[in-house]
This record gives structure tokens, sequence and C-alpha cells, in this order.
């Protein structure tokens, strides 16, 4: 018995099944700016606020989403704090300060050191205790953004991206907290291409990635992997695919995956909220819809 024509075209329209060859690699589309554009305006106007801060370090995400805010809001609107150890001038803060002037945004520097070396030493964590240092630090900066944004009546601007967040390189409460955060859905990668799409200073996107928490630190030092093998990883891990897929199509071994894989889990916490215990009818941020 002959199909009826309509189940032979549903058939014929069917894409066919990806091949397991095919490599995984997160892709940059130009659409992707006017959505995050649109994000921020949308988001700032609906706030009633005047304007954001972004933390600038120099780097590479930081200053994409100085571009990203100029270009939403207008420069006019928005504040780069650079917050360095050291008072004195410093590479990274001449590149970010260059990179300001040519986006027309205001620019401060605030130095954080006495701050964290006072709460270092309230709270004796030695000096080889380099995580504890870089967290106090970390969250220092944050306090300094969120301080500055109260006084002026802005919005602070994360500069999070999506292979951070997933891998749980990142502060709790430190650089991991913001009210918007417009490259979260970008993995380095695809940062890295929009910031070349969108004609970033070449002494910026050749910078090695570096959170600046201790000397010679490095993102891909503490990771222990490149963020293009991550990317590859990370993409599989969200498309759902089996760990043997993955390290297939991500050009990588199974135990890479595996270990990615125990990092996404093992950091949740650091993306959501602190868990509540439901009781009540509605719960904040299980089922309370906003």
């Amino acid at each position: 018995m002959n199909s009826p024509p309509c189940a032979i075209r549903r058939q014929t329209l069917m894409p066919p099944r990806e091949s397991a060859s095919v490599a995984l690699r997160p892709k940059f589309q130009e659409s992707f700016v006017d959505v995050i554009l649109s994000f921020l305006r949308h988001h700032v106007k609906e706030s009633g606020l005047k304007g954001v801060v972004v933390g600038m370090s120099g780097g590479l995400d930081s200053s994409l989403v100085a571009k990203l805010c100029a270009d939403a809001i207008g420069p006019r609107n928005v504040l780069g704090l650079f917050l360095p150890e050291k008072s004195g001038p410093s590479p990274d803060e001449k590149d970010t300060k260059a990179w300001a002037k040519q986006l027309g945004i205001e620019f401060r520097t605030i130095p954080i050191g006495s701050i964290v070396d006072a709460a270092a030493k309230q709270l004796r964590i030695p000096k080889e205790d380099r995580i504890g240092l870089g967290n106090v630090k970390a969250r220092v900066r944050m306090i300094a953004l969120y301080q500055v944004a109260r006084a002026e009546s802005r919005l602070v601007i994360g500069t999070g991206n999506k292979s951070e967040l997933a891998a749980g390189y990142t502060t709790k409460f430190g650089d991991a907290a913001s009210d918007f955060a417009p490259i979260g859905d970008l993995y380095k990668t695809q940062v890295r291409e929009m910031a070349r799409y969108l004609g970033l200073p070449r002494e910026i996107l050749e910078k090695v990635p570096t959170a600046g928490l201790w000397s010679g630190q490095t993102d891909e030092g503490e990771l222990g992997i490149s963020y293009e093998e991550l990317d590859r990883i990370l993409l599989g891990i969200e498309l759902k695919l089996h760990t043997e897929e993955i390290a297939e199509r991500a050009e990588v071994t199974p135990k890479q995956v595996e270990r990615i894989e125990r990092l996404v889990e093992a950091n949740v916490h650091k993306r959501k909220m602190p868990l509540i215990p439901k009781v009540g009818i509605r719960t904040f941020g299980l089922d309370w819809r906003e």
C-alpha cells in the first residue's frame, strides 16, 4: 500500500542524522551581537538606573563587554573600573585605559591592594594559600564594583563566559556575581571570534587569558586544558552526547571528557542561587516565576 503524499513529504524534509565523525566546534554567528545588544538595551532601560559599571582588566572578556555596553546604551552611560592590587602604572592599565578612551567611556582606577591585605591579615590567610588570597581579591573587586554602582545608580555588568561558568572557573560571589552577564552564553572561543569581528585591538586579542589573581597565573594552566579543547568538550556535553562520541568528535581522550564532565557536575552550586528547602506555596529559585 502506498504512503499518502503528506507522509512522503514529511520523510523527505526530515534532516539527515548528523554523522558521529562531524567535528564539535562552537560557532560564532554575527546575529549573536544583535541579541546581546538588544538584551542590554532592554534590561538597562527596565532597571530605571542611569547606566552600568564594568570591571575592566585589560583582558579579552571585559574589553568585549565594555564594547557591547557602549554600543548598546551609549558610551556616556558606561563606566570602566580598573581594580589593580598594586598602585602605579602597568601594561594592563595602559591597554585598558587606551581601549576605554577609544570607546569613549568613562574610566577610573581604584587600587584595592590595601583592602585585600587587611582582609587577608584579619582572616589569617597564609601567603602560600593562593586560592584563599585569590578569592579574597575577587570578592573585594566585586565589593568595589557594587559600591560604585550603588552610589551612582548603575548596574554591575559581569564579564564571565560560558566556558568559565561550566567548568566552575569563577569565584562565588566574586567574579561570578553581577546583575547581568551578557557573554555568559558564549564559549571562550566564541568570545574571541566576536571580539575579532567587532574590531578589538590586537594587543587585547592576543593576550594570554588570566584572572590576574597571582603572578604567572593563566586560565588554561589552571584548567589543565586549552580553551579550544575545553569548548569542544563542553559543546558535546551541552548536546548530551555520550562520553565516547564527545571524545571522538572533539579530538580528545575519553579521560579528558570524563574530567570535564565531573567539573561541570561538581560546580552546579556556582551557577545557582543558594538552594532553599521548599516549605511554602511558591519558593524563590524553584517555582516562583519572575
